[in-house]
């Protein structure tokens, strides 16, 4: 490019740079705060105007964990700080606190703080018995998901809704963005493999917010006996579903950034491996691999941390791939789940191919299906494996249409 070509480049932006300080100047501070209030995305609890007036005078149970903020203030605080009556917490996976690990069962306790009973909803129960729910006349739903099918805050919300219309109590959910709410991929849970991180026949990404998916579930009677839950779902604000959000608080442990929310309906397959998907590192779902995979160079060892005390291959020197060198705006433009790495480790893999995936059979609970080892054992390619779910995707699609509550993605 000519150095002329260069200069003239250089003018225009500084000519266009000078427009638009000129148009701002023209508009007062208020037009200028209107603005930026419009565009800036804020999740349902924000709407305080539309649910406050749905709390008065009652006794409120709230379904919520660490991600449940109005900015840097917890939506308890801001409940009590205005006067509301709350009964008892319930918190998911990871307790209501965000601290516990992967799979690590919370037990029950109390906020002594502020002298709020807590139940644990991944101890010995996993939805609400009706003692617990005994003295509560509304239930709130307030978590940050990540837009996964095994991801289980999903799950719990399910729950949530049966006990809710066994004990005739309605539920309130304040929705939040999904990270990865952009598109909709992978396997569609086959009958016979459900579990607590896969309940519904969606797909692996289904594109929708937790707000959305609630309608889903009591709209397709998929509660439990095809009972149906009273619920209000308060929307977010300035959101649709070509929307970046960048989460302002990490969802679980080992979730730390937005590059692992967004590498994770990929990599979470990982842990239906002998694989590390990196838990036990600072790059939890952002790197992978295990000592016999010596055909890569990238080499890492796990070692015990706050969010995986017990780490997959602890101390073990693991050869395998990172992801850490891509940005999050580049992962967020996939707009598909990749299993290249994963086919590609497997073939690649040195020990006894049948050691290859766990021994428990956790990637058909994944996947949810027993299809995706087979596929990959046969020597299918990930374009291969990604055909195999088309048929399913495309006879989700317009039943998603039906219960969404923001403009769809391109």
């Amino acid at each position: 490019m000519s150095k002329y070509l260069l200069i003239l480049y250089f003018l225009q932006g500084m000519i266009s740079l000078f427009a638009c300080s000129v148009e701002n100047q023209q508009k007062n501070p208020a037009e200028l705060e209107k603005s930026f209030q419009d565009s800036i995305i804020l999740p349902g609890a924000f709407q305080t105007e539309q649910y406050f007036p749905l709390l008065k005078g009652k006794n409120i149970g709230l379904i919520i964990n660490h991600t449940s903020t109005l900015g840097k203030t917890h939506l308890v605080d801001t409940l009590l700080k205005s006067g509301f009556a709350i009964q008892k917490i319930f918190g998911p996976e990871h307790g209501w606190k965000g601290e516990a690990a992967d799979g690590e069962l919370v037990e029950d306790s109390s906020d002594k703080n502020r002298q709020i009973e807590v139940i644990s909803l991944y101890g010995k129960n996993k939805k609400p018995s009706s003692e617990s729910l005994e003295g509560i006349d509304l239930l709130v739903f307030d978590i940050q998901d990540v837009g996964t099918r095994f991801y289980t805050y999903i799950s719990t919300l399910q729950y949530i809704m049966e006990s809710a219309a066994e004990n005739n109590l309605p539920v309130l959910v304040l929705d939040r963005p999904n990270p990865n709410g952009h598109f909709v991929d992978g396997p569609v849970l086959k009958k016979g493999y459900e579990s607590f991180v896969g309940l519904q026949a969606i797909p692996a990404v289904y594109g929708m917010t937790i707000g959305e998916y609630a309608l889903m579930l009591n709209g397709e009677s998929w509660l439990d006996n095809g009972v149906k839950c009273d619920l209000t779902v308060i929307k977010c604000k300035n959101y649709d579903h070509n929307s970046y959000y960048e989460l302002p608080v990490k969802p679980s442990p080992n979730l730390p950034n937005m590059r692992s929310v967004l590498l994770y309906p990929s990599l979470c397959f990982v842990e239906g491996t002998v694989m590390s998907e990196g838990r036990g590192t600072d790059y939890p779902f952002q790197l992978f691999g295990h000592p016999d995979l010596k055909y890569y160079s990238f080499t890492f060892v796990p070692e015990p941390n706050d969010g995986a005390p017990h780490p997959k291959l602890e101390g073990k020197q693991c050869f395998g791939k990172t992801f850490i060198d891509l940005r999050p705006e580049e992962i967020f433009e996939w707009k598909e789940i990749k299993l290249d790495y994963l086919v590609d480790a497997f073939q690649q893999f040195s020990g006894e191919k049948e050691d290859f995936f766990r021994k428990d059979q956790y990637m058909d609970k994944l996947y949810g299906s027993d299809e995706l080892r087979d596929l990959i054992k046969e020597g299918k390619t990930a374009a291969d494996i990604k055909k195999t779910w088309e048929k399913d995707i495309q006879a989700f699609l317009p039943l998603r249409k039906k219960y969404l509550l923001y403009p769809d993605f391109d």
